[in-house]
Order: structure tokens, then C-alpha cells, then sequence
């Protein structure tokens, strides 16, 4: 069974206010058995609070963010720059995983650009497997992209073999796949599941409105605005066949997501979610 865990991506502002520990003392409460970290610094405070609360708590690092080259994501430890920090993060925390949340927009615009940062993930990640640190890329929609009628995220796959996958369920569906096929497509390569749900919203009257002045580029703004991320349960992904097709695909954690609160309280959207996998059998 996978490990189910939760995001700190989430949870960053919290962590910056409070700290590390006291958030992760709140998140292992809720029974969440583990964390990934992203747009989270890995100082040396939020490294020891990660270690603080594998052994106080039992809570697992799952998998730490990391890029191939300094971007413009602050704070984020490169392998170019900082492999050895990296490395003596994942081992302090007994984390198995690395992940690269997404490769470099120049990258997504040509097959050339994309097979070139493919070597690079591939280099990178046989590097780190030198190590025992286990290298997975990540998508979103704009993965499921074609070049001359191969998928990004298969070319990924067929030219950087050393890399493994976080398949992230939410952008696969508003990429226009089938979360459960693509799934099944990828068993034996993903390692990490990002589980977060897919809901649409009711037409805001903001949209009746710009129709009804004849301005189709409000409209327009406001009818595709409903496209929403939502706690797990709340939208409409079927959530059985997906979350038995993760684990039979064989994947070792599941981190529940969600990109956007829209205002909610992140403890209460997460606990959502957490009781709503409790319930298909899934929190163990």
C-alpha cells in the first residue's frame, strides 16, 4: 500500500509564520503519514523540523524539490549548484525521492529544447542514483502535448530512462486524458502520485453579466475561470478506479494537492481530502 502524505506547497505560509514542526505536528494530527516538500527552503531550521518530526512523530519526508539548474523559483536547491547539500538533506531524512516540479517553459516549446533538458534530467538523475535518490519529474497539462504525435511526458520517458515519475492526477484530467490510463500506461515508472480533484464551478454572475454588455473576452474569462482544484471528493474524478490504479501501478506515496484554496482554509481542505481516502481505504 502507498504511503499517503500531503504537499507543503500548501501549507508555506504557515510554515514561514509558525514554523516547520508545529505545522508538521498539525499535519501528522490530521493522520497524514508523510510530506513532500516544495516552495519550501530547505534551511537548515525547516531541515531539522523534517527531522525533528520523522522522529517525534513518525512523519516521513516522502520527497524533497529540487531543479537541474538555479530558475527562477527562489530558494530551490539545483543539482548543479547544491548536490551535496541535497544529498545530505535526503539522507539526514532517510528521503528516497527527488522530484523536479517542472522543466523549463523553453523546454515545452520546441522537440529540439526538450530533447536537450531530457539528456540533462537523465544525467542528472543517474547521478543522484549513484546515491540512492531516486529522481521523478512531474506534470502538468501542457505535458500531454505533442511533438510530431509523441506525447512530452513520453518523451521524457523514452530519452531520460534514468528518471522515474510523479504522475499528478489533476493536470492529467485538464490535459485531457484518462487519469486511470494513464496510470496503467505508467506502471512500473511512477513513483509519486499527486492526488487532488478536478471540480467545475457554477457560472459566476460576473459572466451573465459581461454577455449580457456583449463583452465576449469577460465572458470568455469568467466561462473557462470555472475550471477549478478541489479537495479530494469535491469535484467530479473517480476517485476508486483512480487511487486502486495508483497502487497497482505501484506507486510509493500519495500527496494530496491543491494548487488553488480560493479562500479556504488549507487544514480544513486537506483534511477533506484525507478523510474522503480514509473512507475508499486508502490512509493506511
Amino acid at each position: 500500500m502507498a504511503t499517503l502524505g500531503t504537499m507543503l506547497m500548501m501549507l508555506k505560509g504557515e510554515i514561514a509564520e509558525e514554523g516547520m514542526f508545529p505545522v508538521l505536528e498539525k499535519v501528522a494530527g490530521i493522520g497524514f503519514k508523510a510530506v513532500e516538500v516544495s516552495q519550501v527552503p530547505m534551511t537548515e531550521e525547516n531541515v531539522a523540523g523534517l527531522e525533528r518530526a520523522k522522529a517525534e512523530l513518525g512523519l516521513e519526508t516522502g520527497a524533497i524539490s529540487v531543479s537541474l539548474k538555479k530558475g527562477p523559483m527562489p530558494g530551490l536547491d539545483s543539482l548543479e549548484d547544491d548536490f551535496a547539500k541535497i544529498v545530505d538533506d535526503a539522507g539526514r531524512l532517510g528521503c528516497r525521492y527527488a522530484r523536479i516540479g517542472m522543466m523549463p517553459l523553453t523546454a515545452m516549446a520546441t522537440l529540439p529544447a526538450l530533447e536537450e533538458w531530457c539528456a540533462e534530467l537523465d544525467a542528472g538523475a543517474a547521478r543522484l542514483a549513484a546515491e540512492g535518490i531516486t529522481l521523478c519529474y512531474h506534470n502538468h497539462h501542457v505535458d500531454l502535448a505533442t511533438f510530431e504525435g509523441e506525447r512530452i511526458f513520453d518523451i521524457v520517458r523514452r530519452l531520460a530512462p534514468h528518471a522515474r515519475f510523479e504522475i499528478d492526477l489533476h493536470w492529467v484530467q485538464r490535459g485531457g486524458a484518462n487519469p486511470v490510463n494513464v496510470l496503467a500506461d505508467y506502471a512500473g515508472f511512477v513513483d509519486l502520485v499527486h492526488v487532488k480533484d478536478y471540480a467545475i464551478a457554477a457560472l459566476p454572475p460576473e459572466a451573465i453579466d459581461a454577455m449580457a454588455a456583449r463583452d465576449m473576452e469577460a465572458f470568455q474569462r469568467y466561462f473557462n475561470g470555472i475550471v477549478r482544484f478541489a479537495p479530494v471528493g469535491d469535484g467530479n474524478m473517480d476517485w476508486p478506479a483512480i487511487l486502486a490504479q495508483a497502487v497497482a501501478s505501484g506507486t510509493s506515496y500519495l500527496f494530496v494537492e491543491q494548487d488553488d484554496l480560493y479562500g479556504a482554509d488549507v487544514y480544513e481542505c486537506i483534511t477533506r481530502s484525507y478523510e474522503h481516502i480514509k473512507r475508499l481505504g486508502y490512509a493506511g
